[in-house]
């Protein structure tokens, strides 16, 4: 039966676990996004979520015609997966648009990129005639971030009478980043995601990127930043053409507009309370408790993602601690960092180099009752959500980021009130800055400098200041924000 409403996504609302018998069984993800995405669907008449089968039981699952109901999981090659999700989302895009290059070394554009490349175009193929098969004549077809860029530009082509969007949930890369893309390219890029309509951000910043480095790059056809006649939205004018790819056109067709548009992401208030305040989470609470010894506490919870600036964070720490003894006995840093992308040697460094900082923390300045740092690299979301309920300073300190949910998560679930450091390079920052105490990223005596200030802080003004945060940080939960995308495609 065709849909009305379709979702594409790398990841999907479900994954299957294969027992030693060959029981298949399904267990739903977690995380807000999904929970989000999977409430508004439910809502939806005959909505569908197409994703990628991502472990050797999805696989399995697949190939035995496993369904759950509104869930198309799709079987894609491996190494076509391979390629595209390591070789390119994750090693190429990710780093362009986080701004991440080391310059003098990277990128290397060379014939391996371009093998990742067609596996790329490969696997958002796979995506885009999916979608083409079970959507509905009219359909809304909502695309998930930079996995899947190609997808609305081949879809057009598939299916033009479906209405399109596309929602980013990292950066979009600066011009001069972009430029660092072979020609061809970046304006497959750019033309695959000016095959939506409608194309979303968390941030006006990454949105402003978007538009103007589409005007500028006409490798992706005639392409101007623009609004309608009489309007005040934001978009690009453009006419399709296929540089330099694989698809159909040739020349330029009709002019059309792609809507540009912002959607913060905010957090689930209720939702989140209840997760926060489960008996795991107790439990967990108190072996912090007694670790922590009624001491004060700093609090930062990511995976250890080089965007996320894990080191310059516990640099200030030290900075904080060097600079004002008087907290050395007084403070304990509890610092949970989920191992991130172990199949890439970066993001393998990045981690051993934060245990090793944590690790030269606690011996600089520890003491035979106080350990300064309380590093945690194990996935363990219970104990995060423990150390959002007892954080007195929360620090998210992100170089670059699409969003960053944590910023908005610890003043929600924050029972006493939490002072929150935020750097400019965060998603959130537009939405947060009246109530955080806000920091250059790459500035460490600054950081270290808010970080004194937020434990100083009156008891009253930080439990004011979380209540505001807590009510931004609410503003557009996930169920909510889904609904905003689809009533504004059904406007189109």
């Amino acid at each position: 039966m065709a849909s009305q409403v379709l979702v594409a996504a790398n990841r999907g609302p479900l994954s299957y676990a294969l027992s030693d018998d060959g029981t298949l069984s399904a267990r739903r993800g977690g995380g807000g996004l999904v929970s989000g995405l999977s409430a508004a669907l439910a809502k939806q008449p005959e909505a569908l979520w197409i994703c990628a089968a991502l472990s050797d039981a999805d696989r399995e699952a697949v190939r035995r015609g496993t369904a759950e109901p509104g869930v198309r999981m799709l079987d894609i090659d491996p190494g076509v997966y391979d390629g595209a999700y390591n070789g390119i989302a994750n090693s190429v895009l990710w780093f362009t648009h986080h701004h991440l290059y080391d310059v003098p070394r990277e990128p290397v554009f060379d014939a391996a990129f371009r093998r990742h490349w067609e596996a790329y175009e490969a696997y958002n193929r796979a995506f885009a005639e999916a979608l083409a098969e079970e959507a509905a004549q009219g359909a809304r077809v909502l695309v998930q971030d930079y996995h899947l860029a190609l997808v609305p530009g081949q879809l057009r082509e598939l299916r033009p009478d479906l209405r399109i969007a596309h929602f980013t949930h990292t950066p979009w890369a600066s011009a001069e980043f972009m430029e660092m893309l072979p020609d061809d390219i970046r304006g497959r890029l750019v033309w695959g995601m000016l095959g939506a309509d409608e194309l979303g951000f968390h941030d006006w910043r990454w949105s402003g990127h978007f538009i103007s480095g589409a005007g500028r790059d006409d490798a992706a056809g005639i392409a101007e930043p623009a609004s309608p006649a009489n309007s005040q939205e934001r978009g690009v004018w453009h006419r399709r053409t296929v540089p330099g790819g694989s698809g159909s056109g040739s020349g330029y067709g009709e002019k059309r507009f792609t809507r540009v548009r912002r959607y913060p992401l905010g957090v689930d208030a209720d939702d989140l309370r209840a997760l926060a305040h489960r008996p795991v989470v107790d439990d967990k609470l108190a072996a912090l408790r007694a670790e922590v010894a009624g001491r004060r506490t700093i609090v930062r919870v990511d995976r250890t993602e080089l965007s996320k600036n894990i080191l310059r964070g516990l640099l200030a720490y030290r900075e904080l601690l060097t600079t004002h003894p008087e907290w050395r006995g007084q403070v304990v840093h509890l610092a949970s960092a989920y191992p991130s992308r172990q199949d890439l040697e970066a993001y393998r460094s990045y981690t051993a180099s934060v245990r090793e900082l944590a690790a030269e923390i606690n011996e600089e300045f520890g003491t035979a009752d106080w350990q300064p740092v309380l590093v945690s690299v194990e996935d363990d979301f219970a104990r995060s959500l423990a150390a959002y309920r007892m954080a007195d300073v929360a620090l998210v300190n992100p170089v670059r980021d699409g969003m960053n949910l944590v910023a908005k998560e610890i003043p929600v679930v924050s029972k006493e009130g939490c002072a929150l450091v935020l750097s400019t390079g965060a998603g959130a920052y537009e939405e947060l800055k009246g109530d955080a105490l806000t920091v250059n990223p790459y500035d460490v005596s600054a950081t270290a400098e808010a970080l004194h200030q937020a434990l100083s802080m009156p008891r009253e003004e930080r439990a004011e200041r979380t209540k505001r945060l807590a009510a931004a940080a609410t503003a557009l939960p996930p169920a909510a924000w889904f609904e905003a995308q689809l009533e504004a495609l059904a406007g189109l």
